[in-house]
């Protein structure tokens, strides 16, 4: 979906840019997950086996999804805000907000639907190069998707009443922490997908359902309503005081509740053997689902830069927005880039590249276990990756601008 300002003149270069600066640090963790040694057994995050930098670099890939899901929502109210004004251009005042609202609803509805089609098959193959498709993975593209779909019917209700749900799926999902299940039933999938993450096992197939629906679903309604900063008539001054004050409100909640160990996280901190593990103790917060804890130390700091970043105009600035303008075509070509580089090394190291075909029994085998490569190694290949990938990035966002009236780009 394309990200305008209210009145459909231009992008808003500073949400690009945000968005293609955690695109480049996401595939930071995905090269780490095929490159790195035995990665698709062991957990970073880990305090027991992990390194700092090996913390740090999965935790700052912490940023990506909930900065995704949120400018999703934001996305959304500034596309509608467009149609209101395309169409009172062309129909006078009368039913044209009812008539963008219509649009926008739909909009919503067929895109989510569509990234939830696209998770189940084009990227679930690109993890896994698995034709039988034993091994379906739902993450970030899947909640996406199912987030827009209930943003569909949200979007008819008040701005204040789409805060208000926001607000209490956000902040309260944690009090059904203690709500769990086991079994294998209509309910129990229903409560997997909704709130509690889990492997299911079904006949032949293993699903990963790690993104749960309730909190991600808050977080795009809360960046719908965000989508209000960037009005006509808002003012920019007053929109980036306001953002840089609920981005240092919500750090200094983070570290109110993380360092009392209060409410929103069900892994509370302790303190280690070193002041380095200390701190990674502390910010080691919960993603899956995503506690209180976790969203308010990955947005606050986002919200402060996006009031830091409005008036970015740089050299530096111009590659990163690139990735933030294509960012689903980004996401698919990045994943069958990287699986197809990992196989490549596999035969480099003299071994059988069908051992990176990530079926449901070989990821429970364990083959992969003695394989792949120190974390320094890891971020060369990014390195190199990002800077393989940025002309064809760069070619389908002049395609993208160059043809604003092939509808079925702003699908992807």
């Amino acid at each position: 979906m394309e990200i305008k300002d209210a009145i459909g003149k231009r992008r808003i270069e500073s949400i690009d840019f945000l968005r293609g600066i955690v695109m480049i640090i996401m595939a930071l963790d995905h090269v780490r997950m095929y490159f790195g040694f035995g990665t698709w057994y062991s957990e970073p995050t880990n305090l027991s086996t992990t390194t700092p930098l090996l913390f740090f670099t999965r935790w700052i890939t912490h940023f990506c999804a909930p900065v995704f899901v949120f400018l999703a929502g934001t996305s959304a109210f500034l596309s509608r805000s467009s149609r209101f004004h395309f169409s009172m251009k062309r129909a006078g005042l009368s039913g044209s907000n009812k008539t963008s609202l219509n649009k926008t609803a739909w909009h919503l509805f067929t895109r989510g639907i569509w990234l939830i089609v696209l998770e189940l098959t084009i990227v679930n193959f690109a993890w896994t190069f698995d034709i039988t498709f034993s091994f379906r993975i739902l993450q970030v593209i899947w909640v996406i998707g199912v987030s827009m779909v209930i943003l569909s019917v949200l979007v008819y209700l008040p701005m204040q009443i789409i805060f208000a749900i926001g607000v209490i799926l956000v902040f309260g999902h944690n009090l059904l922490d203690p709500i769990t299940t086991q079994g294998n039933g209509t309910l129990d999938l229903i409560w997997y997908a909704l709130y509690q993450p889990n492997v299911i096992f079904l006949g032949n197939a293993t699903i990963s359902l790690f993104y749960s629906i309730i909190p991600w679903s808050g977080l795009m309604a809360l960046g719908y309503v965000f989508g209000g900063f960037y009005t006509e008539g808002f003012g920019e001054e007053r929109r980036r005081q306001w953002m840089l004050l609920i981005g240092i409100g919500a750090v200094l909640l983070f570290i109110l509740l993380r360092g009392f160990n209060l409410y929103g996280e069900p892994n509370p901190w302790a303190p280690q053997n070193s002041s380095m593990f200390t701190v990674v103790s502390f910010l080691n917060t919960s993603k899956y689902p995503p506690s209180l804890h976790f969203l308010l130390m990955t947005m606050g700091p986002a919200l402060i830069f996006l009031s830091l970043s409005e008036k970015i105009r740089s050299r530096i600035a111009a590659p990163v927005v690139v990735f933030g303008k294509a960012p689903l075509f980004f996401y698919i070509l990045h994943l069958y880039f990287i699986h197809a580089l990992a196989m490549l090394m596999l035969v480099l190291a003299g071994r059988d590249w069908h051992e990176y075909i990530l079926s449901a029994s070989a990821i429970s085998s364990g083959t992969l276990s003695n394989f792949g490569l120190r974390i320094e190694a890891v971020y060369i290949i990014w390195i190199l990756m990002i800077a393989s990938l940025y002309p064809l990035c760069k070619w389908y966002q002049r395609y993208k601008e160059n043809n604003p009236a092939k509808w079925w780009l702003g699908y992807l």
